[in-house]
């Protein structure tokens, strides 16, 4: 095994790495912390919509960029649900819970629980809407940077 120092420069590069692949995303944050469901998801009622016809929702623009942000970030996991059953990770208190005491050892369990929102939107709309109104988008990301931002500011020793 390698000495201290090596473990130290990988430490590091990974740091590095992981602070690149969520710069872009950082940039919602404000949007993130401030956003309503009413602000990112109303149903369609245009003109010609009747009785008998199914509404769908509709997303801002604001949400859409940021989904599209997340899924070309290199965070994306597929294999998401993993993490929640290894976790333990059924409701939106756990989750908050376990992101709010997250270390950078649980970077990819991080990844695991922005995966599913971002992912499982794709099939579940609703997911996206509960990313928002439950803060898990806005307390992921946050806890990333400071995560980030903590081993750029830190000599590792």
């Amino acid at each position: 095994m390698g000495n201290v120092n090596d473990s130290s420069e990988y430490l590091r590069a990974l740091m590095q790495d992981y602070k690149m692949k969520i710069t872009p995303l950082t940039d919602y944050l404000p949007w993130l912390q401030a956003a309503t469901e009413k602000a990112v998801v109303s149903n369609y009622s245009g003109e010609g919509v009747g009785d008998n016809s199914i509404s769908f929702p509709v997303y801002s623009s604001e949400l859409m960029s940021f989904i599209k942000a997340c899924n070309v970030s290199g965070l994306m996991d597929r294999n998401y649900p993993y993490v929640y059953s290894r976790k333990g990770l059924k409701t939106h208190d756990q989750e908050r819970r376990f992101i709010v005491g997250a270390t950078w050892k649980d970077w990819d369990s991080l990844c695991g629980i922005l995966s599913k929102y971002v992912l499982g939107g794709r099939t579940r709309s609703v997911l996206w809407k509960e990313g928002i109104t439950e803060q898990i988008f806005y307390l992921t990301l946050s806890r990333m940077r400071e995560i980030t931002d903590y081993w750029d500011s830190n000599t590792i020793t």
